[in-house]
């Protein structure tokens, strides 16, 4: 870090220009990214639902239907009278965009015609199965839809295909919104933090750059694997937040130098070896949150982890490398257009004071506050208890939108026209099954609850398909326990069976999420203690560390649970209550796992660096939270801003997501952080600097900036407040 700022301050101009020309570039190359973005990415590909999909589709087509449009008969006229007009439209679609004939109410067969009719015999159903890869059959919505339309004719558009559409739309649309509130609020807290717009309007700079670097970062990786549409909406919202944040230290922290007295030049390389360092280490916590997610089969999740690292690497990158050298440029006027002069001083000064208060009285009653807030904190996570995880569906569209009504009117006006689940029947001699064992399963499939009639498929050399057809809707909760029933129901004798279908895809989809996350959560924390123990010079702090991020975790998500699922305020957020979604659970525990660790390295830093130069543990707490509580308070003040602008979406995930980051950025960054720490490490006095002795750093005198030189101290990145 030495070396790269003392050539950041020797070629600020030139650094500054290369870096900022390197990410309009990339951001310029990265807007083609659009085109190359996955609509999908929903289902695990290695699924047993998955392969019975793949394997029906290369035999007979898709089974599964991708548009279901229902027409509505003119007032006055019969359903049947509609015929020609929707023959003539279904007539225009290309056939190469078909996976087989759609199947019409008005010209298939009597015996399925009762399934395309509605109840009340005003409606008839079209349902059509389209070709190509998930992605192409959720864009091929846009160009059918119009094709479909007859004037005059009421006509309703739902299906696997419509919701996805529905969705990313819906989430291009709340980007947009949240970027315009999320700016002007960043702008005026970033003001009143720094007291001039100058040094306010810096590090929302690098915010705007850090999402156009992401954006060729995230189409470069689309080369190499299938990027999601939402990986944008991560990459937004996390670069934005981190690079925020980071310009936060670095400024505050160049500020600092500049009024102790130092010159442009060495306040820049000193904010570098020590708010760049915790930037760095920062960044690379927060990465291993994302690193994780990798682990899941679902292209949607992986993405995820794309966009967020993508993100936070380029924020990292930007704040050590174009803020220093801008920081070189501008030297004291970064402090310009400063409204009030002192009062941002004042204002620290009485944060000092505050925090070394609260840590002061922390440390009086250490046992009563540290009970308390944890007894607190599982009261809140006790609702956890009992949660479940759902998927994505049309119900997490706002009410009123066209997709949702239609498909709730689908499954009311069409009780019968669902997916259900196609079972696939092998031979174990690789023939198909005699058709006495195929006869055994039809039947037994048939006396299923739930199941309404069976339908044959057709029969290959290798097998036999066979299609139930439920007595609920597809992905309710009924639906989910029949596919369950026929998923356990044995095979005759000699016979092997699998299961496909929505409903199979569905529950394959959340069990594998349920069996991937432990994983990601075991690949954070050992990450997360093999990059804190070194640097902490101890192995008690990182598992407190850990410890305290599972507990804002638990606490945050049991608030989560009551709202979301239990449903106590749902109807005022707008929200249908349910299972928690399963993919935004995934990210909230990445964000903030990440956030809770990096906040803990910003806040234990400071105390280790006490402690390394002589002070008693209590000491160190009341330092350590006296020079980082307003800067730890403020970063999160700045995030819950850009994550909460998200709870004004009408997507329930984005308002899960945007509830679920500020309730547990409140929660560590406050609570935790600043009071239940505090009282731990004052309860564990010298047991918290315990590690192995090839671990323990030689103790020598501070060097003549005032830092210790162990080896602790040496690779622990210093916090980023005023000394």
């Amino acid at each position: 870090m030495t070396r790269w700022s003392a050539l950041v301050v020797a070629r600020p101009k030139l650094v500054l220009t290369a870096v900022i020309l390197l990410v309009l570039a990339s951001g310029a190359w990265g807007s083609g990214v659009f085109d190359r973005l996955s609509l999908g990415g929903y289902t695990d590909p290695g699924s047993e639902s998955a392969g019975v999909e793949s394997l029906i589709e290369e035999e007979f087509g898709r089974q599964t239907p991708d548009l279901a449009v229902t027409y509505t008969a003119r007032p006055g006229e019969s359903i049947d009278a509609l015929g020609p007009e929707v023959s003539a439209r279904l007539a225009q679609i290309d056939p190469a965009a078909l996976a087989n004939t759609p199947l019409s109410y008005w010209t298939a067969p009597a015996q399925a015609r009762e399934f395309l009719r509605s109840t009340d015999g005003t409606e008839g159903l079209v349902v059509l199965s389209l070709r190509g890869s998930e992605n192409t059959r959720i864009a091929a919505y846009h160009d059918l839809a119009p094709l479909l339309l007859i004037d005059g004719v009421n006509t309703e558009f739902s299906g696997f295909s419509v919701i996805a559409n529905a969705y990313n739309e819906e989430s291009e649309s709340d980007l947009i919104t949240a970027e315009a509130i999320s700016f002007p609020i960043l702008l005026v807290l970033l003001l009143v933090i720094f007291g001039g717009l100058v040094g306010a309007a810096v590090p929302l700079c690098i915010g705007g750059l850090a999402i156009l670097g992401a954006l060729g970062a995230l189409r470069g990786i689309s080369y190499a694997t299938e990027v999601s549409a939402f990986s944008i909406n991560i990459a937004s919202l996390v670069g934005l937040g981190m690079s925020v944040d980071y310009g936060l230290f670095v400024v505050t922290r160049f500020r600092e130098e500049l009024r102790s007295g130092a010159e442009t030049s060495d306040a820049v390389q000193r904010t570098m070896a020590t708010a760049g360092r915790t930037v760095g280490f920062s960044a690379l916590l927060l990465v291993c949150g994302f690193v994780g997610m990798l682990v899941f089969p679902q292209a949607l999740v992986r993405s995820f982890a794309y966009g967020g690292m993508a993100a936070i690497g380029i924020a990292a990158v930007l704040s050590l490398s174009a803020l220093p050298a801008a920081l070189t440029v501008l030297g004291p006027r970064i402090n310009s257009l400063t409204w009030r002069p002192g009062v941002v001083e004042r204002s620290e000064d009485r944060a000092h004071r505050f925090w070394g208060g609260v840590a002061a009285r922390v440390m009086r009653r250490p046992v009563s506050v540290a009970v308390g807030i944890v007894a607190g904190l599982l009261v809140l996570s006790a609702p956890l208890v009992g949660a479940s995880l759902g998927d994505l569906d049309h119900t997490g569209l706002p009410a009123g939108h066209p997709a949702r009504l239609a498909v709730d009117d689908l499954a009311t006006d069409f009780p019968l026209a669902n997916n259900g689940a196609t079972l696939v029947l092998f031979g174990t001699d690789g023939k198909a099954p005699p058709a006495s064992a195929t006869a055994q399963f039809f039947q037994a499939t048939a006396e299923v609850e739930g199941v309404r009639r069976v339908v044959p498929v057709g029969t290959t050399e290798s097998f036999t398909a066979i299609r139930a057809i439920f007595d609920d809707a597809d992905r309710t909760e009924g639906a989910m326990t029949t596919a369950a029933t026929l998923r356990d129901l044995p095979a005759p004798a000699g016979t092997e069976k699998h299961i496909g279908g929505l409903n199979a895809l569905t529950a394959d989809g959340l069990d594998s999420m349920g069996a991937t996350l432990p994983w990601m959560i075991g690949i954070m924390v050992a990450v997360t203690f093999a990059l804190m123990v070194p640097a902490f010079g101890s192995v008690v702090l990182p598992l407190k560390a850990i410890a305290m991020a599972a507990l804002s975790l638990a606490a945050s998500f049991g608030v989560l649970t009551w709202i979301f699922e239990d449903g106590h305020g749902a109807e005022l957020l707008g929200v249908t209550p349910g299972p928690l979604p399963a993919t935004m659970v995934v990210l909230i525990i990445a964000v903030v796992f990440g956030l809770s660790t990096d906040y803990e390295i910003f806040l234990m830093s400071r105390m280790v660096e006490a402690h390394e130069q002589g002070a008693s543990t209590e000491d160190a707490v009341r330092i350590g939270t006296a020079h980082t509580g307003r800067i730890v308070t403020a970063a999160a003040a700045l995030l819950i801003v850009v994550t909460g602008a998200f709870t004004l979406s009408d997507l329930t995930m984005m308002r899960f997501i945007g509830l679920g980051m500020i309730v547990a950025l409140i929660i560590d960054a406050t609570v935790v952080r600043m009071m239940l720490v505090p009282a731990l490490v004052a309860l564990m006095g010298e047991a918290n600097w315990w590690a192995p002795g090839f671990l323990t750093p030689r103790r020598v005198p501070p060097d003549a900036n005032g830092h210790s030189k162990t080896t602790a101290a040496q690779t622990l990145p210093v916090d980023t407040s005023r000394r």
